[in-house]
């Protein structure tokens, strides 16, 4: 019997990535330019650290469940797209490879799971469970890791 594993997505901004790391990063004048809109500074996207937890956490859920990276990339800046390609290439590589997706409506993506800090870009109307990273129930990596290692992998 064909057993299929549960879908998970994980959002890249304040989830995977510390997005805080990349503007310490930018040149002071970089900073001043595209203050209010930083996301659309250029090369931003490849300056950022991981979040705390987060890598080991991503290669747990990957080994249990059908895992993806589903994330927004802003629209008025060209190099974001391929600066979050290349830090899922950097720091994930084979476990990652070719399960990044980029789209502004994440409830178009069918799946059981999406791990994600906020609610825009369709998350608050995903049809699977929302796991709200940063909220009170799941402030951290620790703390989705404890819930999902009690989820049944298998759909």
């Amino acid at each position: 019997m064909l057993q299929v594993r549960k879908i998970v997505y994980v959002d890249m901004d304040g989830v995977l990535v510390d997005f805080k790391s990349g503007i310490s990063r930018l040149p002071a004048d970089v900073v001043r330019r595209y203050e209010g809109h930083l996301d659309d500074a250029p090369g931003i996207f490849a300056l950022m650290d991981p979040m705390p937890g987060a890598l080991e956490s991503y290669c747990e859920l990957a080994a249990r469940f059908d895992t993806y990276i589903l994330s927004t990339s802003p629209w008025e800046n060209p190099t974001a797209w391929s600066d979050k390609l290349e830090w899922v290439r950097k720091h994930l590589e084979s476990v990652a490879w070719k399960r990044l997706i980029l789209s502004h409506h994440k409830n178009l993506n069918a799946g059981d799971f999406l791990i994600d800090d906020r609610t825009k870009h369709g998350a608050d109307r995903f049809a699977g469970e929302h796991i709200r990273f940063g909220s009170e129930r799941f402030p951290d990596w620790q703390a989705v890791m404890a819930y999902l290692r009690g989820v049944d992998a298998e759909a």
